[in-house]
């Protein structure tokens, strides 16, 4: 028979373990969620996704898919063949910290990118430039996932 302190010390250890199995960073959210997959190919092919599965942590307004289908194909063509400014625009929808909706200081933030972003939040309503959150608080280890309506491409990128 085990001793009582060994059956405790191996139940908590048992659980730590599942618990770091179970470990998502900002990409492994995103992914299960479904709705990123051209903002997570694009972050891939701009090599912004070490940053997303670094330990931050980190607040992404992520576009959802349907957002980048809202961007005329000429835009998102010429994007995607600049790997340079497609990282810049990926990063400008990244800020530092930790950030839950309910959180949400209205004002300027300052993105990864070394940008501002634009915050906006009304009876629960939050903005990020000309983009809607329409879903908020899919949190990871490294921070959180905000999903938004529309790409915000900085001014100097447009």
């Amino acid at each position: 028979m085990k001793h009582p302190f060994v059956a405790i010390v191996s139940a908590i250890a048992l659980t730590l373990n599942a618990s770091q199995a179970l470990a998502a960073d900002l990409v492994d959210t995103a992914t299960t969620s479904g709705t990123f997959k051209t903002f997570l190919a694009a972050a891939k092919k701009a090599g912004v996704i070490d940053t997303l599965k670094n330990s931050g942590p980190y607040t992404v307004f992520a576009p959802s898919d349907s957002a980048f289908k809202k961007l005329p194909p000429e835009t998102l063509n010429s994007l995607m063949k600049d790997k340079a400014r497609l990282a810049e625009v990926l990063n400008h929808h990244v800020i530092p910290g930790k950030v839950a909706i309910a959180d949400v200081k209205p004002g300027k933030v300052e993105t990864i990118q070394g940008d501002m972003l634009t915050l906006t939040s009304d009876n629960g309503k939050v903005t990020v430039d000309n983009a809607n959150v329409i879903q908020s608080d899919m949190m990871a280890d490294n921070g959180v996932v905000h999903e938004i309506d529309t790409v915000v491409i900085p001014a100097e990128l447009q």
